[in-house]
């Protein structure tokens, strides 16, 4: 079975994101595939190359990248979402002119359209938060 994931909420704000990361895993431990992961709203945090969690709690934009290494999962952050949030890839910081971006690699900014071709060309459409 095919899925994608639509994430509403931010890496430590709720259960919502660490619930999605722990089910993404599983469903590819299973044997199932995982199209796209969507991050929008404040889902787009997951992607903030700069949050550095406490020692002991997880870090779950390290492990987004790292899931989509793996497996090569398409990760897609939402651009309006990202950027009134402050999170910018290096094109966007340059039309910006702002000095910095801080997109995590292995996530891709783009816009909704990504969020509707996720839940046409996947089985099941999954959201977390909200």
């Amino acid at each position: 079975m095919i899925f994608s994931l639509a994430i509403y909420s931010a890496p430590h704000t709720t259960q919502a994101s660490d619930s999605a990361y722990r089910f993404a895993e599983t469903l590819l431990s299973e044997g199932h595939s995982l199209y796209r992961v969507f991050f929008y709203q404040d889902g787009v945090y997951n992607s903030n190359n700069l949050i550095t969690p406490a020692q002991d709690e997880t870090d779950l934009s390290s492990g987004w990248q790292q899931l989509s290494a793996k497996y090569q999962i398409d990760m897609v952050v939402c651009i309006a979402a990202a950027l009134k949030r402050g999170i910018l890839n290096q094109e966007e910081a340059e039309r910006y002119e702002k000095p910095a971006h801080n997109l995590r690699d292995g996530f891709a900014i783009s816009g909704l359209g990504q969020l509707v071709d996720a839940a046409l060309m996947s089985d099941r459409l999954i959201t977390f938060g909200g």
